[in-house]
């Protein structure tokens, strides 16, 4: 079955409102009149940035657009953007998009979380929507601290990690948020980087497209807290090796290498643990590299290469979208449910059939 074989819509906007013809937007449209207040290197700003200039590529106006957050740094998100937004309550701002969604076919609907905010008060609230399919895109910005209040260790930060709340090292043992999205069996699933500018729009357009709930995790760092966090993935240096780039389609290779090839390497399965791992080019055959499918309907072999991510000093890590599968949306079912039930009877009476499904089945009357 292809996308255009499925019975509901694919398009992540169908049914919200769009641009006159001629009627042009840009990213000065959607910046608010607020300070920005975040601290001086903050990978916030250039992820707003990045947020401020892609929006005008939808098409959408802004009236009908909606981004609703949690409590954190990041969750200050909806006071720069020009567009209606909501700072609602830690953790559960993916229950209130989904009450907005299912209300709202005309809203593109945005949620902005952190790694705190999204993995830990409100780690319910975000497999469920994950779960459920909801049409949203939720952004989770992911510094792996706490840093709104001063850096205490979160549920993403590497095991020993010592902080203010853990002087002599955390004994969690860390989320990696991409995992855990492709068990709920998220339909889209993507991880990005606050610095590669590129990169990031190309996964948010992805995103905003998708029909159902998109999850794109962007590592951002925290200067003050938690800097360098990621400078194995943004060094000039490092980062051919540390960065394992998923393309639909194309064989999965990163690493060094030169002219002849020498030094890349590539994933393979692994034959020992039924997953994943990674190999020397030179060492196997050109059969057995693994081809990226970010559309297989099975989630197996996507999460056994994001469990490659070094949860210590993140010395590698898949970036790309890993998942990008159609199916069936909660709100949009839900609307469908609606329009069923208060359709006209056979008999011509409007709201007739709603009232017989209110009435019917197991009543009964107090006297």
């Amino acid at each position: 079955m292809t996308a255009t074989d499925l019975p509901f819509p694919t398009s992540g906007t169908a049914g919200v409102p769009t641009l006159a013809e001629g009627e042009k937007q840009t990213g000065k449209d959607f910046t608010s009149d607020q300070e920005v207040r975040w601290c001086p290197g903050c990978g916030d700003y250039a992820v707003l940035k990045a947020v401020q200039s892609f929006l005008p590529d939808l098409g959408l106006r802004r009236e009908n657009i909606v981004f609703v957050s949690g409590i954190g740094c990041s969750s200050r998100f909806p006071y720069y953007l020009d567009t209606y937004g909501m700072h609602s309550i830690h953790g559960r701002a993916p229950s209130i998009a989904t009450g907005i969604a299912t209300a709202r076919e005309d809203l593109s609907v945005w949620v902005v979380t952190g790694d705190g905010d999204a993995l830990s008060i409100g780690g319910n609230h975000l497999i469920h929507a994950l779960r459920r399919n909801v049409n949203m895109t939720i952004l989770l910005f992911n510094n792996r601290i706490y840093g709104l209040t001063k850096g205490q260790y979160s549920p993403t930060s590497e095991a020993g990690k010592v902080t203010k709340s853990t002087p002599m090292g955390s004994l969690d043992h860390p989320f990696n948020p991409v995992s855990l999205a492709l068990g709920a069996e998220a339909s889209f699933v993507a991880r990005t980087i606050d610095s590669d500018r590129k990169h990031l729009t190309s996964v948010l357009a992805a995103a905003a497209a998708h029909r159902g709930t998109s999850l794109v995790e962007i590592y951002q760092n925290c200067p003050i807290f938690n800097d360098g966090a990621f400078d194995a993935i943004k060094s000039p240096d490092t980062k051919a090796d540390a960065i394992i780039p998923l393309v639909h389609g194309e064989q999965i290779r990163f690493g060094q290498h030169d002219e002849e090839g020498r030094g890349t390497k590539v994933l393979v399965r692994d034959e020992v643990t039924g997953g994943v791992r990674a190999a020397m080019a030179a060492d196997v055959a050109e059969e057995a590299v693994l081809v990226h499918d970010a559309h297989n309907p099975d989630p197996t072999l996507a999460f056994a290469i994001s469990r490659l991510t070094d949860s210590g000093y993140l010395n590698q890590s898949p970036i790309g979208i890993f998942r990008q599968v159609d199916r069936p949306t909660y709100d949009d079912q839900a609307r469908e449910q609606l329009t069923l039930a208060a359709g006209s009877s056979s008999d011509g009476d409007p709201g007739a059939r709603l009232a017989s499904l209110i009435g019917g089945g197991d009543t009964w009357t107090v006297v």
